[in-house]
C-alpha cells in the first residue's frame, strides 16, 4: 500500500510535457542521468544542469534513489522521474520546452549522429563533408575546443560543465542552428548555447 502511493505521487509529478538529440533515451544526458543512478553519484549528471537548477536534481536524486529500494515498480518510476527531471531542467536553461524522452531506437539526424561519432573516435573526417564547405573550418574550431576540455574529473563540476559548454557549441554548429541565425541576423555566430548553462 505505501509503496504504490510512493508510485503514485512520483507518477504525479513527472512533467506533463520531446525533441533534440539530448531529449532522447540514448542521448548523452539521459546516458549520464543513469550513470549517476546506478553509481549513486549525481555529479555524472550536474554537468548538464547550470548552477540554478542543480538543487532541483539533486532533490529528486535523493528521493530517486531512497525509493528505488522499494521494488522494481518504484524503481521504475522514481527512474523516471529523475531522467525526465534532468532533462526538463536542462532544456529549459536553453529556452526550450521539454515534452518527454523519446523512446529507444528513436530517429536521430544522420548529421547529429556523425557529430556523436565524432566525438567518441575523436575525428571529425567523417563529419565534415556532410557539411557546407564555409561552415567546415568553424565546426573543426569548435569540435577541436570540445575535444581538449573531453578529459575532466567527475566530480570537478566547473570542468564538465566547460566541457559540455564545448559539446554544445559543437552541436549547435553542425546541426546549423547558430549558422542559421547567423544568416538571418547578420551577426557572427557565438558560443551562447550549452548544455551547462543553457543544447
Amino acid at each position: 500500500m505505501f509503496m504504490n502511493r510512493i508510485i503514485s505521487w512520483l507518477a504525479a509529478m513527472r512533467p506533463a510535457t520531446v525533441q533534440a538529440h539530448c531529449d532522447t533515451a540514448e542521448g548523452p544526458a539521459v546516458t549520464d542521468a543513469r550513470k549517476a543512478l546506478e553509481t549513486g553519484n549525481v555529479h555524472y549528471a550536474l554537468k548538464w544542469v547550470p548552477a540554478a537548477g542543480e538543487a532541483e536534481v539533486r532533490d529528486v536524486f535523493d528521493k530517486a534513489l531512497k525509493v528505488r529500494v522499494l521494488g522494481p515498480e518504484a524503481a521504475e518510476v522514481a527512474d523516471r522521474l529523475f531522467l525526465e527531471t534532468l532533462v526538463r531542467v536542462h532544456r529549459m536553461a536553453e529556452g526550450v520546452g521539454f515534452t518527454g524522452i523519446q523512446p529507444t531506437g528513436a530517429q536521430i539526424d544522420p548529421l547529429v549522429q556523425a557529430a556523436d561519432e565524432a566525438i567518441a573516435q575523436e575525428s571529425d573526417a567523417d563529419l565534415l563533408p556532410m557539411v557546407a564547405p564555409d561552415r567546415r573550418t568553424e565546426l573543426h574550431r569548435r569540435f577541436q575546443a570540445a575535444l581538449a576540455l573531453k578529459d575532466f574529473d567527475v566530480d570537478d563540476l566547473a570542468a564538465a560543465r566547460r566541457y559540455v559548454g564545448g559539446y554544445v557549441s559543437f552541436f549547435k554548429y553542425a546541426e546549423g542552428e547558430e549558422h542559421e541565425h547567423h544568416e538571418r541576423s547578420g551577426h557572427a555566430p557565438t558560443e551562447h548555447h550549452s548544455h551547462a548553462h543553457a543544447h
